[in-house]
């Protein structure tokens, strides 16, 4: 089965020895270059997509519009993302010990921000690599534990930090 990741988690690439992706910093933040006419009335957020280099040779990476899919809500409807204030990776060599950043600013409905998922689809030199799913929510810190959503109800990143810390449990006894 496949699990997603809470933001703040690497995710490593079988394929590419070394190579490894994250989406944290999750977090409200106003573009640098003024909102945009279209995300009127609703809340921007920012987050950032962290490829390191951790192996012996350098990977060709590409990380631009259409690789990342932002969703928000308990519906999974698709955020409004500012592609002109984002800063994407776009054909950029990462060398042995060295990372590169994008960041993406989007917007949505208050009230759906405390859950997001983002899913990126990483281009390694020529070869598109798997698409991977990060959980999480804005006001959520990553690494702590999450709050339930409402009574009896818990947050969809409070259930993926349980079920991967139960995993890591029953991986460690």
């Amino acid at each position: 089965m496949y699990e997603p990741n809470v933001v703040g988690d690497w995710q490593e690439y079988d394929e590419h020895a070394g190579l490894r992706v994250r989406v944290h910093r999750l977090e409200r933040a106003e573009p640098p270059r003024g909102r945009d006419d279209a995300a009127e009335g609703l809340a921007y957020f920012r987050l950032r997509v962290t490829v390191e280099n951790r192996g012996d040779r350098r990977f060709g990476i590409h990380l631009e519009d259409g690789q990342i899919d932002v969703r928000i809500g308990p519906d999974g409807e698709g955020a409004f993302l500012d592609w002109r204030n984002s800063q994407f990776i776009e054909g950029y060599d990462v060398y042995p010990l060295r990372r590169a950043t994008a960041v993406l600013y989007a917007a949505g409905p208050e009230a759906a921000l405390a859950q997001v998922d983002v899913q990126i689809q990483l281009r390694v030199d020529d070869d598109w690599a798997e698409r991977r799913l990060w959980a999480g929510g804005i006001g959520l810190h990553e690494g702590t534990p999450c709050a339930p959503a409402g009574p009896g109800r818990e947050s969809l990143a409070h259930q993926v930090s349980n079920f991967l810390r139960d995993q890591a449990e029953e991986g460690t006894a």
